[in-house]
């Protein structure tokens, strides 16, 4: 079974409700996944704006591999749900919801990644460093797809 990642409060490529945006209360949504390889030990989120030169809205890792997913409006900081947050695009720790300017909606990509171990990188760690940690160690990933326009 290949991997899923949905969220119960947003359908594959439909828009954003409003609450987990800047024009809302700007909380993550919760989010759910299944069929991770067995081996997995760690999982690594990255939610990015396509649209916007993958600007990075949540960078999140060492997520324990006995979750399924995570509950709505995660605390930002240096950690949550047993992970370890990362500075988005906006230098803030956590998740900073979608934002664009007026105009055509943008895509935001979730991508969550199944890792063999767990990273060692500190809180606040950018997307780039994430990623480039990451590599030789993704054993399986899932994207789901959200759009928002203001």
């Amino acid at each position: 079974m290949a991997m899923q990642l949905t969220s119960p409060a947003i359908g594959p490529n439909q828009s954003i409700p409003t609450r987990f945006t800047c024009s809302g209360t700007d909380v993550s949504p919760p989010l759910r996944w299944a069929g991770a390889p067995a081996e997995t030990q760690s999982f690594a989120l990255v939610v990015r704006d396509r649209d916007a030169h993958d600007f990075t809205h949540w960078v999140i890792w060492n997520l324990p591999a006995r979750l399924h997913g995570l509950p709505e409006g995660l605390e930002n900081g240096p950690a949550a749900a047993g992970g370890v947050q990362g500075m988005n695009s906006w230098q803030t720790l956590g998740y900073g919801g979608p934002c664009p300017p007026p105009g055509a909606p943008h895509h935001y990509v979730f991508t969550l990644y199944a890792l063999g171990h767990r990273l060692a990188l500190p809180a606040g760690a950018g997307s780039g460093e994430v990623l480039a940690a990451m590599q030789g160690n993704i054993l399986g990933r899932a994207q789901m797809v959200g759009t928002f326009g203001r």
